[in-house]
């Protein structure tokens, strides 16, 4: 018997835009979940990520112009089908909430009262099918004084906490350069929150399942906040969270930083003792075994900084491979991918995945992180253009619906 995906069979309704929601599906459709996205019939006023370049996918003179696709929107969305529907229009709720009655989980990232002051909300879909879950994706909530208000990943990592505690203390905060709101705060939590519901609705062994969806609420202000594992209880305590490297509220310390090198720079997490002791064997400095702590503006933390500067990050990294210390070249993202494919070649986990375009090529795009001892990942696909599964007597693509598989 052939293996299938471990969320075979699962089918969600994708009404969210830009990057938290499509992200939530993207792991959920890997993972082999049927994803059918709700696209405005205007492509212009649809999806941003379908037409930000650079583009993987161009358009030809005369053809339609979400006949282009950039990379992001490919990476996002592959794998998923479209349907175009106008949710403003009476026809285009009840045909929404047909589809929302054959699935599973609608996921939607409005804000909040949007769908409900268009009838397509939680008591529509509930109405229409009680075992349908409906996850909604905002920046804070379905309640509260903020619910309403508008913002990007930026904002709400401001409002969380976490851009305040970001980058040098006498430096304005560092954003990162990935959307830890849109993605650890957003999609995660989103996926988490869906198959929590799924498994309180299906039940499980000698817990029978309550057979019904409910509204899985994610804030990613609030699950940004959630991120403070290390430092939010001492901080609720009265205890200050200073700005730098360090975990558990530390300034940088000798022993957890980033350093500067002859080419560029790396990282060191000697954080346990025997890591430190490593460290300082591997230079031959046993003088420097008493300063783990030591700041970067002090005798020890100067000396250390003079150290990392006489070396490449190829000879740091040959030395991490000698000296098991919990050191590690920054990479930029190009450096990061290659390196992995390398790695996959020797037996690590995939890197990337051979995406099809809808031109008839293909372009590699980044592979999920997780693989299964039984079960395999969904096998890729193209993006869809809008609306593209219109025509399909449904766009479910589910074996229990053989007629969706054309």
């Amino acid at each position: 018997m052939t293996a299938l995906p471990p969320l075979h069979g699962l089918r969600i309704l994708d009404a969210s835009r830009l990057l938290p929601g499509p992200a939530a599906t993207r792991i959920l459709a890997d993972l082999g979940a049927d994803v059918v996205r709700v696209d405005h019939p205007d492509v212009v006023r649809g999806d941003l990520t379908r037409m930000t370049p650079p583009f993987a996918v161009t358009t030809t003179e005369g053809a339609p112009v979400d006949d282009a696709q950039g990379f992001a929107f490919i990476a996002l969305n592959h794998g998923k089908r479209s349907v175009a529907i106008d949710l403003r229009e009476p026809a285009g709720v009840e045909r929404f909430l047909g589809l929302a009655s054959e699935a599973d989980v609608v996921l939607e990232s409005f804000r909040p009262g949007t769908l409900d002051r268009l009838g397509a909300g939680w008591d529509a879909i509930h109405a229409v099918n009680p075992a349908t879950i409906l996850c909604s994706i905002t920046g804070y909530g379905q309640h509260g004084p903020s619910a309403a208000q508008a913002g990007h990943d930026i904002g709400y990592l401001a409002r969380a906490g976490v851009l305040g505690h970001s980058g040098e203390p006498d430096r304005p905060p560092l954003p990162l350069g990935v959307q830890v709101a849109d993605l650890a705060g957003g999609a995660l939590p989103a996926v988490v929150g869906i198959l929590a519901a799924l498994r309180e609705r299906d039940g499980a062994p000698g817990a029978p399942g309550s057979g019904l969806g409910q509204h899985v609420d994610v804030s990613m202000t609030d699950a940004s906040r959630a991120l403070f594992q290390l430092d939010g209880a001492a901080v609720m305590a009265g205890h200050e969270a200073a700005r730098g490297a360090a975990p558990l509220g530390g300034a940088a310390i000798a022993c957890y930083r980033t350093y500067a090198c002859s080419d560029g720079h790396v990282t060191l997490g000697a954080l346990e003792p025997k890591f430190w002791r490593a460290f300082c064997a591997g230079l031959g400095r046993d003088d420097l075994l008493a300063h783990p702590g030591a700041s970067p503006a002090s005798p020890e933390g100067r000396e250390i900084e003079s150290i990392f500067a006489t070396r490449t990050r190829h000879e740091w990294a040959a030395f991490a491979a000698e000296h098991d210390c919990c050191l590690e070249a920054v990479l930029t993202p190009a450096e990061a991918f290659a390196a992995a494919r390398a790695a996959a070649e020797q037996g690590a986990m995939p890197a990337t995945l051979a995406v099809p375009t809808t031109d008839g090529g293909t372009i590699d795009a980044p592979a999920p992180g997780v693989r299964f001892s039984r079960s395999p990942l969904a096998e890729p696909a193209a993006a869809p253009r809008t609306g593209e599964h219109d025509a399909l007597p449904s766009p479910w693509i589910t074996a229990t619906n053989p007629e969706a598989l054309a």
